[in-house]
């Protein structure tokens, strides 16, 4: 029985064109060269190593390198989000529609998670964010991330719907029993289900607590 709802926030809960995650990706590399000393070349090559190997760049400098976590996650998240997004009735007037406890799973910051729920209208919906430091510093989709979750909102796999825009961070948590959906995406191969927009996100629930009722 479906009893959460965990919502990506970034490129989820807003469109990937918004552009906000490119700013973010570009102060990444600013931190790297600024802070840390890379080229320009070399942080951009380090960049996309440790997006692959560990899942963000934060990890991969925590496992590789000497950075201080909390100064690197206040600098990329300095950013004007109203440049980017503005408030979506449509998706609030949809969260309202799904019965379940809300929350946000990212591998951001809490902080950037409210501005950006702020700026959007939806922050009411959400029961919490479940942000990089409740995840120890994991990030999805290593399969800890997952673990500390659960344990933080107190629920079962088989109990959970997750959302995501990227395949990858759905893998673990549908090989753990979450009922996966991907959004802004057609191959549905590796994923439950997949949707074309976050506002079909409300009408899938719909149908999928019908369905279980049923039974």
């Amino acid at each position: 029985m479906h009893k959460h709802i965990l919502f990506d926030l970034d490129e989820t809960l807003y469109p990937r064109d918004a552009g906000l995650m490119q700013e973010i990706g570009a102060r990444i590399l600013r931190y790297m060269v600024e802070r840390m000393g890379f080229t320009p070349e070399e942080a951009e090559a380090k960049r996309r190593y440790y997006y692959h190997q560990y899942g963000t760049s934060l990890r991969g400098l925590m496992a590789e390198e000497t950075v201080d976590a909390e100064d690197y996650l206040r600098f990329v998240h300095d950013v004007d989000i109203t440049r980017y997004i503005d408030p979506n009735p449509d998706l609030d007037a949809m969260l309202q529609r799904i019965p379940l406890s809300k929350v946000v799973f990212t591998n951001a910051t809490q902080e950037h998670a409210r501005r950006v729920l702020d700026v959007l209208g939806i922050a009411d919906h959400f029961a919490s964010i479940l942000d990089v430091r409740t995840m120890d510093y994991a990030s999805k989709p290593d399969p800890h991330a997952y673990r500390r979750i659960l344990d933080a909102i107190g629920a079962r796999a088989e109990d959970c719907i997750i959302v995501e825009d990227t395949p990858r961070n759905l893998l673990p948590a549908k090989v753990m029993g979450m009922t996966t959906i991907l959004v802004d995406h057609q191959d549905c191969d590796d994923v439950d289900y997949c949707v074309s927009d976050i506002l079909k996100v409300g009408d899938l629930v719909a149908r999928l607590l019908a369905d279980h009722a049923q039974y």
